[in-house]
């Protein structure tokens, strides 16, 4: 198996940036870099990148946006992967 094989699908967010909140943006954009990409991080936080397996974007679209403005790699950060299905078994 190659090295691109292991690699997430890329990041695709479900709102386009123009409709993000821009006091959000203005907060995350105040975070140094390496916070942003600690605040993503799975099993250390509530708040970290949740994706679908396509790589849609459920939490994180700010901060990422941010990172993407800086030209970090986004697409290769570690991500949870959230399955339809546990999304709705949560919400029963």
């Amino acid at each position: 198996m190659s090295e691109t094989d292991s690699l997430p699908p890329p990041l695709k967010s479900l709102h386009p940036d123009s409709s993000l909140n821009e006091g959000k943006l203005a907060f995350f954009e105040r975070l140094q870099t390496e916070v942003l990409i600690t605040s993503l991080a799975p099993s250390l936080n509530e708040g970290c990148l949740k994706t679908r397996r396509d790589g849609t974007i459920l939490d994180g679209h700010h901060r990422i946006c941010i990172l993407r403005r800086r030209g970090i790699d986004v697409d290769r950060l570690p991500r949870d992967i959230i399955d339809k299905e546990s999304v709705t078994d949560d919400a029963n």
